[in-house]
This record gives C-alpha cells, structure tokens and sequence, in this order.
C-alpha cells in the first residue's frame, strides 16, 4: 500500500471532518480575531471545530474565552511563537483535516468548502488558499505586487490555477492530521515570535511531509481565499526592508535543516523568471511615463538584495540566531 493511501482512505460520499485554528497573541488585534472567528462561524461548510490559541498573553486568554463561545480557547503550552501555538492546536484538534487561518484574516464565505474538495483524493496531504492584501488604504505605489509574500499575502507569479506547489501560504492552509502522525509538527525553531520578523515554519514542515509521503501532494487552490489585513506599519518601506531580510534569514535555516536544493527550489524559479520580467516590466513603464513602475523596480532589486543579505549573514554566522527542534 503507498504512503499517501495509508495516511488516510478515499472519501467518496460526504467530505472530511474540519478543525480550524486561528492563533492570536496581542490584544491590540481583538477587533481582527473577532472577524477572522466570525467569518469561519459563517461558513457554507460548517466547521466541526474552531481552536482559538492564545499565545502566552493570560489577559487576552481569559478575554477570548468569554467572548468565543463557539471555540475551544487554549493557551499555547510550548514556546512563544507562532510554530508552538499551531503546535499546541494540534493537540487539541480531533478531525479529519486541520485549517489554519491568521488573526488578522477574514475567511471568504466557501473557504472550507474549497479546501476540502480536493481531499477526495487520497494523495492529498494538504491544501492552501490565495491570501488576498486588504491594504490600510491604497496599495502604495513603490510596493511590487510579486513581493506581496512580505505581508502574507499570495504574490505574483503564483499559479492562477490548482496547483501543486511545495508550501502553501500561512495565512490560509490545510493539511490532513494524519499528515502530523508521520511528518511531526511545526519546528519551534522557525516561525514568528512576537516582534521577530520570521517565517517558514510552513515551508520546512510541508518539505518534511513530501519527504515522508513520497507520492503525496500540497495544492494552492486560489478559489479558496481569505482577506489578509495588512498592518499600516507594513505597508512601509522599512518593513519591507527588515521582513525581506528576516526572510533570507528564515530560508537559511530551512537549508540547514532540509538542504538547499529542496529548500531553495521555488525561489530559483522566482529569482531568474518571475522577477526580471517584473523589472523589466516596470521600466517599461517608467518608460511610458508610469513613474511608479521605476520606483517598484528599484523596490525589487532592494527586496533581493536584502533577502540574500539576510541569508548570507545567517548561513555565515558561526550558529543560526534560531535552532530548529526537528519539528518533532
């Protein structure tokens, strides 16, 4: 029997049963968890359960627990961070598949209906939707739309279509349970941590997955979407530069942990196809009279450099700043 078919059997009559995460840790952001709850509350495909995660904030625990009654609120029992509240979901969870969706996401109305659909296919490990940007006001007008990855968000250069992919996008994912019996769990090593810029704890968990599931397969569904709020301050140039940097940092991590080939293996694709059409792009219209096309151009080339900055000092640095657990 292949792997992927003894993770779980086919599901021909009804869909799977769903859990869904959403993790929180600033009571700044209870207007944003609000709305992200109830937009799964109001799902066409109801959920069997949502799992709020409070991450080491008590008062903003006991806040959620009296304003969730239709969540089991729990309180993240490993380390701060984002991998160790997703952790500590699982946990809790007992359905067929796990969704996670940001505080600061609101769930189109046919998300879970979407990202189930395809698990009727047994190869199926995991599904991921398109992150949407709901900019504070205007997208401005420096920030290239193939960097959206740095508030979150589905970028260009992402398929158009279901697809598979390597990862999907944090903000909106799914995998199947089962899938963290054989794979193990988020690496405590990588991830968000309060004001730490850093990711890609997804990304160094669904490689684990594939390797473990060898004929398995991650989907990017873009039918199914949340709106990923973006914060003011990250609609800035300085955060732009410092979440690029983090990134590099992050990648060099997932290398150490999984190699560079299966690490780096999209980015080579967006780095020599995606990007230098983009540029050209906007010096075409600059060229036309588009002055702003110059200006996320130039944003393109600092987005780069500052990601292979970042990569660079961390892969150099006699330890990485963050260890990773092995995700088990």
């Amino acid at each position: 029997m292949s792997a992927s078919v003894a993770l779980a059997t086919r599901i021909d009559a009804e869909p799977p049963s769903v859990s869904v995460v959403i993790c929180t840790h600033s009571e700044r952001r209870w207007t944003l968890l609000c709305d992200a709850v109830a937009s799964i509350e109001h799902q066409s495909h109801p959920a069997d359960e949502i799992i709020v995660v409070v991450d080491h904030n008590p008062a903003l625990l006991r806040r959620a627990r009296g304003a969730f009654a239709s969540a089991l609120v729990v309180a993240n029992d490993e380390s701060a961070g984002l991998a160790g509240a997703r952790n500590t979901a699982l946990r809790s969870a007992s359905r067929d598949v796990v969704v996670f969706i940001d505080d600061d996401a609101v769930a189109d109305r046919r998300l879970l209906q979407r990202l189930l659909e395809p698990y009727a296919e047994p190869h199926v490990l995991g599904t991921g939707g398109a992150a949407v940007p709901l900019w504070p006001a205007a997208r401005p007008r420096w920030f290239p739309a193939e960097f959206d990855w740095v508030v979150g968000c589905s970028y260009t250069g992402m398929p158009l279509t279901t697809a598979r992919v390597r990862n999907p996008i944090g903000a909106c994912m799914s995998f199947r349970r089962s899938a963290f019996e054989r794979a193990g769990t988020f690496s405590n090593g990588l991830g968000r941590s309060g004001a730490d810029r850093m990711g890609c704890e997804e990304t160094e968990f669904s490689i684990r997955l594939q390797r473990s599931v060898p004929d398995g397969v991650l989907l990017y569904v873009p039918g199914a979407s949340v709106q990923h709020r973006v914060d003011p301050d990250r609609a800035r140039w300085r955060y732009f530069v410092g979440r690029c940097y983090a990134e590099g940092r992050s990648k060099a991590l997932v290398s150490s942990a999984v190699g560079k080939h299966d690490a780096l293996s999209s980015e080579w694709a967006y780095v020599t196809r995606v990007l230098p059409s983009a540029v050209m792009r906007g010096v075409r219209q600059a060229l036309s009279g588009e002055l702003s096309g110059l200006l996320r151009a130039a944003a393109i080339g600092a987005g780069l450099a500052a990601t292979a900055t970042g990569y660079a000092a961390s892969s150099l640095s006699p330890r990485h700043a963050r260890s990773s657990d092995g995700g088990r």
